[in-house]
C-alpha cells in the first residue's frame, strides 16, 4: 500500500469509486475550465489512480493514473497507442506503465505537492519493477509556433532511441524534427517547456520525433518514455529521498 506524506500533502492510492469520481473532477477542473465538468474516459476503469492531498483540509491538490502493462507487446492497449503507432516498442521485454492525467489544482502551487507527487511515482515503480515508463507530455494549446524553441531542444537532445521511436498515427501532427531549422534560445525553451516534461527529461527521458495536435484536449503532446536503468544515480536517489 503507498501512502507517502510530505509536509502538509499525503499520497495514496484511490481505493474507492468516490476516490476515482475526486480525480476525474479535478482532472476536468485541469484540462477544461472553458467546459467545466468532469474528465473521464474508459482507460479509467483500467488504471490505479493516485491522489495528492491537503491533509489539513482534506481537498485533492493532485491527480495523475498508471495504466500496467506487461511487456510491449501490450502496449497496443494504451492511451497512448491511440495517437502514435507504436509497434516499434513491441520487443520491449520488461514491464511498462503508462503515467496519464498528471494535473493539479490551479490554485496550488506549494513545491512539496509535486515531490510528493514524484515520490508517489517512484513507489509505484519500484513496487511494481516497472522498467519503462511512458505517456504523453502536454504543452497547453495546439499552436506550434509557441514553442518553437522547446522543440528545437527536443529535437537536438532529446529525441528517442531509433529502435523505440514511435512513428506518426494522428491525423494532426507537428514533425518538429523535420521541420526546425532554427537553432534554440535555450531560456526561452526551458520557459515554454511543461515542467512535467522537464521532470521527465532530468531522469533521461526522451520524446518522440513529431507532436499530436489534440484538439479535443486543446493540446500538442509528445510521446514520453522513460527508462528506468537510465536513470542517473543522483536523480534516483533524490526521487527515493522523499519515499524515506
Amino acid at each position: 500500500m503507498i501512502e507517502i506524506k510530505k509536509g502538509r500533502y499525503r499520497a495514496r492510492l484511490a481505493s474507492t469509486p468516490e476516490d476515482v469520481r475526486a480525480a476525474q473532477a479535478l482532472r476536468g477542473l485541469a484540462f477544461r475550465r472553458a467546459r467545466p465538468g468532469v474528465d473521464r474516459d474508459s482507460f479509467d476503469a483500467l488504471c490505479d489512480h493516485m491522489l495528492i492531498e491537503d491533509t489539513r483540509s482534506g481537498a485533492l491538490v493532485c491527480c495523475f493514473r498508471f495504466l500496467p502493462i506487461a511487456n510491449g507487446r501490450e502496449i497496443s492497449r494504451s492511451y497512448s497507442a491511440q495517437f502514435y503507432e507504436l509497434s516499434s516498442l513491441e520487443g520491449f521485454e520488461g514491464r511498462m506503465v503508462e503515467m496519464g492525467r498528471f494535473c493539479l489544482h490551479p490554485d496550488c502551487t506549494e513545491p512539496d505537492i509535486l515531490r510528493v507527487a514524484w515520490g508517489a511515482m517512484t513507489a509505484y515503480v519500484d513496487d511494481t519493477c516497472v522498467e519503462m515508463l511512458f505517456g504523453c507530455t502536454s504543452f497547453a494549446g495546439t499552436d506550434a509556433r509557441e514553442y518553437y524553441d522547446a522543440f528545437a531542444v527536443l529535437r537536438d537532445r532529446h529525441l528517442g532511441p531509433r529502435r523505440w521511436l514511435p512513428r506518426v498515427k494522428a491525423p494532426r501532427v507537428f514533425r518538429f524534427a523535420e521541420r526546425l531549422r532554427r537553432k534554440p534560445d535555450l531560456r526561452a525553451a526551458m520557459s515554454r517547456m511543461p515542467p512535467l516534461l522537464r521532470t521527465y527529461l532530468m531522469m533521461g527521458g526522451w520524446v518522440s520525433d513529431h507532436a499530436v495536435v489534440d484538439d479535443q484536449m486543446n493540446t500538442l503532446h509528445v510521446f514520453t518514455g522513460v527508462e528506468i536503468a537510465a536513470i542517473p544515480p543522483a536523480r534516483k536517489k533524490l526521487l527515493r529521498a522523499v519515499v524515506g
